[in-house]
């Protein structure tokens, strides 16, 4: 399903992440997680791209095993680091010839521990690859006269690589004008990054849809795996306050986390946010907890997994 028939109306939408099992064990986690989070009936999930394409085959399958055995829309994440555009186009046609609607087009993260030029990629930044996408829509290879939905990544807390704030939104403007339809964030603790990143958007005559990502905390470890995946993400000092008062209680680290991020998903629901995704991580209670805790309507029947 396209994008445009995904996110419609004034309701907000509702989306998780997974990332590729690369273990048995990992797998079996993640398919009753899918299994779990199934009958919420999210508009969407998106699947990641590990660094440099490293997980790109597991990507494809779990991507194709999400559309073929469930009722649920995968969203792949597509990334410009190590690729050519042969092997763009290669996936781009996989994913049409299995009706996948939509790509998150993504700069991606630089492999690690091995020898890598950068200067030798097809597509040295996200909005090349937004462009690629955009002219394959356009040859017709699609099942969908539309081609694909395009999505972009947002950086409320700015983009690690561009700490001029204005010189980054000229730059996130032109992503968009590439041929983006709707935007998906980092993570981010403080909601007040996310409203003042959604008004400069404004200001900027960027008018598509921006979906929140949170990620509620569950350990004190996964808080300093966070802090490394979003390239210095901020912590509110009240959040680490009270994740200081119990970090020697795992459960009462996983409570305070889970209620500041449902503290965050009932602000921006106040704040008419146009869609929140959840980075879960491949584990599904904390994500439970949350959506049944803002009693949120489940949009259409789900019927069982054959995951």
């Amino acid at each position: 399903m396209h994008i445009t028939d995904i996110i419609q109306g004034s309701s907000p939408t509702f989306s998780f992440e997974f990332f590729p099992p690369k273990t048995p064990e990992a797998a079996d986690i993640l398919y009753q997680t899918i299994r779990d989070l199934e009958s919420y009936m999210p508009h969407f999930v998106s699947v990641t791209y590990g660094a440099g394409g490293s997980t790109r085959d597991l990507t494809h399958d779990l991507v194709e095993r999400i559309q073929h055995t469930t009722k649920l829309d995968p969203i792949p994440h597509l990334t410009c680091v190590c690729h050519n555009e042969q092997e763009i186009e290669e996936i781009l046609l996989r994913y049409a010839k299995a009706a996948i609607g939509n790509i998150l087009a993504l700069g991606g993260d630089r492999p690690v521990g091995i020898a890598y030029d950068r200067s030798r990629d097809s597509f040295q930044h996200a909005i090349d690859l937004v462009r690629f996408i955009r002219r394959f829509n356009e040859s017709g290879a699609h099942p969908d006269r539309r081609g694909f939905g395009v999505g972009i990544a947002g950086f409320p807390e700015g983009h690690p690589a561009t700490p001029n704030r204005l010189l980054e939104m000229d730059y996130f403007k032109a992503k968009v004008d590439a041929g983006a339809d709707y935007i998906v964030t980092q993570l981010f603790f403080d909601n007040r990054d996310f409203l003042d990143f959604r008004e400069r958007c404004a200001l900027a005559n960027i008018h598509i849809p921006i979906i929140a990502g949170i990620m509620p905390i569950t350990s004190i470890g996964g808080l300093k795996r966070m802090a490394e995946l979003a390239a210095g993400a901020r912590f509110p000092a009240k959040l680490l306050r009270a994740l200081e008062r119990c970090q020697s209680a795992p459960k009462m680290v996983r409570r305070v986390g889970i209620q500041h991020a449902l503290e965050q998903c009932d602000d921006l629901l106040h704040n008419d946010v146009a869609g929140i995704h959840f980075y879960t991580l491949n584990r599904s209670d904390a994500t439970r907890l949350i959506f049944d805790s803002l009693g949120i309507p489940r949009h259409r029947s789900a019927q069982a997994s054959s995951v």
